[in-house]
């Protein structure tokens, strides 16, 4: 067959291109298994110590006499203005430190005060205030999920809606509600890959898992079973493999195949010519690409063996007398 062909068409020129040496823009996206995909490859948005925040609640604990060894513990919510109220010493700003960094803040701000001497301070976490977080989408089950705020990821909130359901694609939008209203996109496969990292969520976000829309695949011309066929989502499709679902050509001297690729953006479809005999050999078994046509076309050998066989298939029966 030729490299390239001309077809004529609405008063202009179609170029169709060969299988063999297609451009990159034209290649079919790569297969996306969305049931191998492991959500522990999301890793974590950051391994920095944990920092106190806003609306948590901290346990103080203080020993003020060594002599007694005496402890009180106090459990204390930090108020918005990022401030904790330590008994007997008042209000310390501890939003935004370490535990460890809260401990020496609250021991300086006790002996400035002249409250203690040498107060040993210890502060740990009671429990972190949380985030509401909406998933929907197409995840096994959607809602509102209460999330801890120094864990609030995107990992999480997915395994909060027990994963992703059958129908879920690699997209996910994180759509940020409040002053800075803002969409965050996210494809989960290169995420797995380590090409993306998880996502720290806040307060009132809604993450929507985006379902497949995978269009079918049409397979035309001298084929046994022409039609519509639907498109695997979760593995790539080559020719052969679209032949098959067509139950196979239908004229054994069949060789020319065409295959209609709509582009996103692009007014016209590119044509991609291939043989069938060159797919088999591995040349040209194309990987095809949801709504993709694939056309076994007919040719002067096609026709030449259609002849024959309807030639001999009536001159047989004819010739067989009538009882």
């Amino acid at each position: 067959m030729a490299v390239a062909a001309v077809a004529i068409g609405a008063g202009c020129a179609r170029h169709v291109y060969r299988a063999a040496c297609l451009p990159k823009e034209l290649l079919a996206p790569a297969a996306v298994n969305m049931e191998a995909i492991h959500l522990g490859g999301l890793s974590n948005p950051s391994d920095a110590p944990q920092r106190i925040q806003c609306g948590d609640v901290l346990d103080v604990t203080m020993v003020t006499d060594f002599t007694r060894l005496t402890t009180n513990t106090t459990p204390i919510r930090v108020a918005d203005d990022r401030a904790a109220a330590i008994p007997l010493i008042g209000k310390v700003a501890v939003a935004g430190m370490t535990m460890e960094e809260a401990e020496r803040a609250i021991a300086l701000e006790g002996v400035a005060r002249g409250v203690f001497r040498t107060p040993c301070v210890t502060v740990t976490m009671k429990e972190q205030r949380k985030n509401r977080i909406t998933v929907v989408g197409a995840v096994k089950k959607p809602g509102l999920y209460e999330l801890p705020r120094g864990s609030s990821s995107l990992l999480a909130a997915l395994v909060a809606a027990d994963g992703l359901s059958k129908e879920a694609g690699p997209e996910v939008e994180i759509r940020r509600t409040g002053i800075a209203a803002d969409t965050i996109k996210v494809n989960l496969a290169p995420a797995e890959e380590g090409s993306q990292g998880n996502c720290l969520l806040e307060d009132g976000d809604v993450v929507c898992v985006a379902k497949r829309a995978v269009k079918p695949l049409y397979v035309l011309g001298l084929v046994r079973k022409p039609g519509e066929f639907e498109f695997p989502g979760n593995q790539e499709l080559r020719v052969l493999d679209a032949l098959a679902l067509a139950g196979g050509c239908s004229n054994q001297a069949a060789d020319n195949v065409l295959v209609i690729r709509q582009l996103p953006g692009q007014p016209e479809p590119a044509r991609i010519a291939l043989g069938i005999q060159d797919a088999k050999s591995g040349q040209d078994n194309l990987q095809l690409a949801p709504g993709d046509t694939v056309i076994v076309e007919q040719t002067a050998s096609t026709v030449v063996v259609d002849v024959l066989q309807n030639f001999f298939r009536f001159g047989f029966t004819s010739a067989i007398p009538m009882l």
